[in-house]
């Protein structure tokens, strides 16, 4: 079981189209809970077998398809790791189970792709980002978002700075001043080059070394960069920086002494108005938009879910827990709203999402009340 990342969500969204089940449960970790969990799964799992069967799988075919789920009710070590929320993904050639962290309600869907609008607010809430942990021993770049941080490999880049000094010439051409039987400028940091020390004109190269690396990993990326370090690294890398989203506010510290998930949650808060402020920034865009009526933005379902499909939506809102369903059918562009789900619909929100997402758009998932018109959907048009 894994924590979802944006990437994840894309896979999930990119499956090949079959019969593929969706069942979402919270399970919050209160330690009396946590049979519960596997019982309310259980029951879960015979509602999407039976909605499998009805919609023309043979029994046998529904209960194969749902066995690895099955497996996991008896797992007392699964249920101990636990989220806020659990995500299970089962199609023909498809199983997935996410730790989530979101509130979600219990839901089962069964219809002809992955169900991912309850994981959109990861997309609002979770912009990713770097963290460029520092060290003269050594630097880490990681990809982070507001719920989950993995390490992200760099290339060509020197181990530690001591290792830096071995094959460039740089340390030939630095220029050092001997005073009082050390070099001036010195930097103490412990075993490494030559005699533990290293000037500035050292650790800027060695920098310089490493933002070639960076630059190499994110050059068509616009994501924020937050660096970690101890303090006096900070600017000596900022100076050697050419990243154009390298954040002026760093988590001052030794990376190496924080647990991953503290590292995280500073550098999160860094990086977290920024992401708010896009979500601000779209949402007046809109709403000029739509008040000059050039027919570039609009809170009208029949328009949006045709514009998803074509690759028009920019940038989509959709209001958190709100579900549409109907039958949109593709090559006319006809759309059949319906109250209740019937048989063959596709849930209209979920499938608008997917579609921007798949054709490169911006989707904010946003509290109801704070919805454009009070519409379930709200889009900018790119044309």
């Amino acid at each position: 079981m894994d924590t979802l990342t944006r990437d994840d969500l894309r896979g999930l969204i990119e499956q090949p189209r079959g019969t593929s089940v969706s069942i979402f449960l919270p399970t919050p970790r209160a330690e009396p809970e946590l049979h519960q969990h596997a019982i309310r799964l259980e029951n879960l799992l015979r509602q999407a077998e039976a909605r499998l069967v009805a919609a023309g799988r043979s029994p046998q075919a529904a209960r194969q398809q749902l066995g690895a789920a099955y497996d996991l009710l008896g797992d007392r070590q699964f249920w101990a790791r636990q989220g806020a929320g659990l995500a299970l993904f089962a199609g023909p050639d498809l199983f997935r189970v996410y730790r989530v962290p979101l509130d979600l309600e219990e839901l089962v869907v069964v219809n002809e792709r992955p169900y991912v609008a309850p994981l959109l607010p990861l997309l609002s809430d979770d912009g990713q980002f770097y963290v460029l942990a520092l060290g003269l021993g050594g630097v880490r770049l990681l990809r982070a978002g507001h719920y989950h941080m993995s390490q992200v490999a760099l290339r060509g880049v020197p181990a530690s700075l001591p290792d830096a000094l071995k094959y460039d010439d740089f340390a030939k051409q630095a220029q050092f001043h001997p005073s009082g039987g050390g070099r001036a400028g010195a930097v103490f940091y412990g075993q490494g080059a030559r005699d533990g020390r290293a000037s500035k004109e050292e650790i800027l190269r060695y920098f310089q070394l490493v933002d070639h690396g960076v630059r190499e990993q994110l050059h068509d990326q616009r994501a924020p960069l937050v660096l970690a370090g101890v303090a006096y690294l900070l600017p000596i890398y900022r100076e050697a920086s050419t990243y154009a989203h390298l954040l002026v506010q760093g988590v001052a510290c030794n990376p190496d002494h924080l647990q991953p998930e503290e590292l995280r949650a500073r550098a999160w808060a860094i990086v977290a108005p920024t992401f708010a402020r896009e979500r601000v920034v779209a949402l007046d865009r809109y709403r000029l938009l739509a008040g000059m009526q050039l027919a570039l933005a609009s809170s009208y379902l029949r328009a949006i879910v045709p514009a998803a499909h074509a690759g028009r939506v920019d940038t989509l809102f959709v209001a958190a827990g709100r579900r549409q369903w109907g039958i949109f059918e593709p090559s006319s562009g006809m759309l059949t709203l319906h109250e209740e789900a019937q048989p063959r619909d596709a849930e209209l929100v979920d499938l608008a999402a997917a579609q921007t997402i798949l054709n490169s758009g911006s989707v904010y998932a946003i509290a109801s009340q704070q919805m454009p018109d009070s519409a379930p959907l709200a889009a900018i048009f790119r044309y």
